[in-house]
This record gives C-alpha cells, sequence and structure tokens, in this order.
C-alpha cells in the first residue's frame, strides 16, 4: 500500500498573473513538507473566478519569514500529504500513543492510508529501530493464516517440511501491524486474544509455549460493532484491539489536501517517468477537488499515474471522463438504474439499515457486504437514515 495517504506540503496562494494552469515548482524537493494555517483553503478558492484562482501550488515557500519556524513544531510524517484539520487531529492521535506500547486500532474506509499510520506510529514508538511486520489477513487463505501468523513446526500439517517462524515471533521487541483484522476467522481469534492479553502462543504442531513481546496495530474497514452483533467477531478480542481507535477520514472529509496530493504525485510519477510536467489545469483541479473519491487517496493516486504516462508536454494531462462530464460541485455520482436504487431503500427499511450479516441487506440481495457499500456510497445512500 505504498504512498496512499497524505504528507505536510505547502497549499497555493493566489498572486497576480493570469494563467489557465496551476504552476508546479520544479526547484523545490516534493519530500519537504510545509504547514500554514493562514493559506486560503480550496473551497474558498473554488468560489472565485477561474482567472483570480489559478496561483502556483508552491508559491508561497520563501514569502514567510518564520515558516521554518512552523515546520519545527510538527513531526514530519514520511509518505502523509496534507493540512486538514481531519488530518491533523489524527497526527495528533498518532504523537499521543506512539510512545506507549497499547494496542491501536485503525477504522476507515480503503485506500484511506492506514498502513501509513501504522508506520507512522511504529516510527515514533521506543521500538522503531526493530522490525515493523505487516501482515494482510485478508490475503492470506483461511487455511494458512494460522501457519503465517503463529508459524508451524516441520510436520504439523501436510506440506510442511520445515520449520516456519511466524510473523508473530518476527515482531519480537519489535510492532506487528494486522491489516483487516476483522478477516481473522473465527476459531483463531482467540489465539490472538491469549497474544494479547498474557504474550504467549504455540507455533502449530507445537506444544512448547513461546513469550512474545509484540506491540499491536490493527486496521480494517469493517464494521466491527456490526460483525460482533451478528457473532462474526469476539467482543473481548474488540476491546483488546481497541484500547486507542483512531479514526482515518476519507478524502472526501478533507478536500482541501486534494491540491496537495495531485502535487505530490505528480512529481513523483513524473520523476520516475522522467518527464518534466511544470503545471496542472485549474479546471481539472477543480473538478478533481470536488469529486467525492469512493476509493479515496488510492483511486487519486491511480488517476495522477495515468495522467502522467499520457502527458506529452509541460502540462498534466487529466484524463477522467467520470469526472469531465460532470459539472460543478460534484456530490455523490447519480446513478442511471433508478429501480436498483429504489430496491436497495426497500430492502434496507426492511432490515432496519442492517448491512452485513446474514439478516442484512447484502444476504438478501445476493452480494458481498462490500460491494453493497460501495453502491451505496455512490448513490448517496446512508444506512442510518433507513433504520
Amino acid at each position: 500500500m505504498a504512498s496512499t495517504g497524505f504528507a505536510f506540503s505547502d497549499v497555493h496562494r493566489r498572486d497576480s498573473r493570469s494563467t489557465s494552469d496551476l504552476p508546479l515548482t520544479q526547484e523545490r524537493d516534493p519530500s519537504q513538507r510545509l504547514v500554514d494555517d493562514e493559506r486560503p483553503s480550496c473551497e474558498e478558492s473554488a468560489s472565485v473566478p477561474a482567472r483570480e484562482t489559478t496561483a502556483p501550488l508552491s508559491s508561497a515557500v520563501n514569502e514567510d519569514p518564520h515558516l521554518d519556524e512552523k515546520i519545527g513544531t510538527v513531526a514530519d510524517f514520511e509518505g502523509i500529504v496534507g493540512q486538514s484539520s481531519a488530518l491533523r487531529q489524527v497526527l495528533q492521535l498518532v504523537e499521543m500513543v506512539a510512545t506507549s506500547d497499547s494496542s491501536v486500532l485503525l477504522l476507515g474506509e480503503t485506500g484511506t492510508g492506514k498502513e501509513l499510520i501504522a508506520q507512522a506510529i511504529h516510527d515514533r514508538s521506543r521500538r522503531k529501530d526493530r522490525t515493523l511486520v505487516r501482515l494482510n489477513c485478508a490475503a492470506i487463505p483461511t487455511g494458512l493464516l494460522e501457519s503465517e501468523l503463529f508459524g508451524h513446526e516441520r510436520g504439523a500439517f501436510t506440506g510442511a517440511v520445515t520449520q516456519k517462524i511466524g510473523r508473530l515471533e518476527l515482531a519480537d521487541q519489535g510492532t506487528l501491524f494486522l491489516d483487516e483484522v476483522g478477516d481473522i476467522p473465527l476459531e483463531l481469534q482467540p489465539k490472538l486474544l491469549r497474544v494479547l492479553q498474557d504474550g504467549e502462543f504455540e507455533r502449530l504442531g507445537s506444544t512448547r509455549t513461546k513469550k512474545v513481546d509484540a506491540r499491536l496495530v490493527a486496521a480494517t474497514n469493517r464494521d466491527l460493532d456490526e460483525m460482533i452483533e451478528d457473532r462474526q467477531f469476539r467482543n473481548d478480542l474488540y476491546y483488546r484491539l481497541n484500547v486507542f481507535p483512531i479514526r482515518v477520514p476519507p478524502l472526501r472529509e478533507r478536500p482541501e489536501d486534494i491540491p496537495l496530493l495531485v502535487q505530490y504525485f505528480t512529481q513523483k510519477y513524473a520523476s520516475r517517468m522522467q518527464k518534466r510536467i511544470e503545471s496542472i489545469p485549474a479546471a481539472a483541479m477543480r473538478k478533481l477537488t470536488h469529486w467525492h473519491w469512493p476509493g479515496n487517496v488510492r483511486e487519486l493516486q491511480n488517476l495522477v499515474e495515468r495522467a502522467v504516462i499520457m502527458t506529452r508536454f509541460s502540462t498534466l494531462a487529466i484524463s477522467a471522463p467520470e469526472l469531465a462530464n460532470s459539472g460543478g460541485n460534484l456530490g455523490p455520482a447519480k446513478v442511471n438504474n433508478f429501480d436498483e436504487q429504489d430496491r436497495i431503500v426497500r430492502i434496507l427499511k426492511e432490515t432496519k439499515g442492517r448491512v452485513g450479516g446474514p439478516n442484512g441487506a447484502a444476504a438478501r440481495m445476493g452480494l458481498k457486504r462490500t460491494t453493497l457499500l460501495t453502491r451505496m456510497n455512490k448513490m448517496g445512500i446512508d444506512p442510518r437514515k433507513r433504520s
């Protein structure tokens, strides 16, 4: 999940030039992170006529003599781009919890940069000189997850021809990041709970108890409270994981960060592809800023990478038909299939707003819970208002 999140960077300021593009400053190192509370937000800029809102994204680098002092008051979060209040609140929580050994639960939609937040917590902890071990619980087949997490002895199962050290043991004295923790099978959850309570476990196929000292950071895009109600997740494990919850906001809740992210990803991919891109069309930037981004930062990153590939000259060639055909202030995407929208609303009323679980709307419609949530998001349907 490389660079799907945020970083402190400078936001654009109006100047007296009349131009149709937003210049990218090439002389600066794109890894510099700047914060300035007094700069106008994107929403303020979007309300001004286009000829007044076009300005360099990094024009104020040398205009504020106190800028270096402002940088010094905030830690540099590598790969995390943004200066919105929603993001700052997250980073303040990271600073608070990093120096402890408490478990952290990162909550948020897919593509919001939860892995970058986990890395930031590890980098500011007392365990920063040891390993951050990552495991995506949704990417490992159910039958192999126990072996991957806890390890196994030779002969523990068919095909176990050698001893294997699990991710938990590799993270001893360091940090273990469990992504998509909501996908851990119910029968494996008590073993993880024991690790959190007592710091003990056994490898698969062994009777020898091993001690481990690993700090746990978990992340999920699922509703664990709903999973507990549906008996898909243990409440005692939830309480152990939920010592210090941090909600990572979706991109639509921090639109003022979008120009900074576009600048960051443009410079990143232009450098990688050995291209010189000096400006971004102002009209395209306004559309990007007002899009609702159901795929969050990852979706924006992929769109910018595609644009850099298609760019032949010095102006970024944003090619986004799904955005270009939408005018003005873009809200949730309109869906032509009104029959499907009515059906979803009707079933949500019948299930009292419940989406997941055996009696939820997704099961009744024969869809995966995540698929239904994505469709609801695009249609602007809030299940809480249908209960």
